[in-house]
């Protein structure tokens, strides 16, 4: 019965994809990228962007992939929305970097900025994509302009990912 309940732990922990992120509360590495925003090259520094006020940082798998892209669209179709919160948007990720300038006019639709972050920066957020290392997986922060971690949310399916941000940075700015 052991060995049945320890392999069926096994089987669940396998099946099911662990995200890990940094906690609420936590302290958000800075880190500096570049990227584009409209097809043209665009320099981020996080400790730059949280002096306007906070920051909605999400990291995603890759560009031009289906959910990549899906995500990217709703995020530019709310990114008025997150402007009117206060917030400055922006994505990250360390796939198809080549490919950012296209992504960021195409599926960002000019309206907010990606950046290629390092495996490094991938790590120091917990946001590592378990079967491959190389990308990060779907996670979406809210960094307060104190640089804590407001709110977290990771999951591999992009479509909660705009709505709960978004009230996050809302709830931010009603604090205020």
């Amino acid at each position: 019965m052991k060995r049945l309940l320890a392999y069926a732990a096994l089987i669940t922990a396998v099946a099911s994809p662990a995200f890990a992120a940094l906690p609420v509360g936590a302290k958000a590495p800075d880190f500096t990228a570049d990227g584009a925003l409209a097809g043209k090259p665009f320099k981020f520094h996080l400790a730059n962007a949280l002096k306007k006020g906070p920051v909605v940082l999400y990291f995603f798998p890759s560009a031009f992939t289906k959910g990549c892209t899906i995500e990217a669209h709703e995020f530019a179709e709310a990114a008025d929305d997150f402007s009117k919160a206060g917030a400055t948007l922006i994505g990250v990720t360390a796939g198809n970097t080549d490919r950012l300038a296209d992504f960021s006019k195409e599926a960002c639709r000019d309206k907010f900025p990606v950046a290629a972050v390092s495996k490094d920066t991938i790590k120091a957020y917990d946001a590592v994509l378990a079967l491959k290392p190389d990308l990060s997986d779907r996670t979406s922060y809210v960094i307060g302009k104190n640089g804590k971690v407001a709110f977290v949310h990771s999951d591999m399916n992009p479509v909660d990912h705009i709505k709960l941000t978004l009230k996050a940075a809302q709830d931010l700015k009603a604090k205020k």
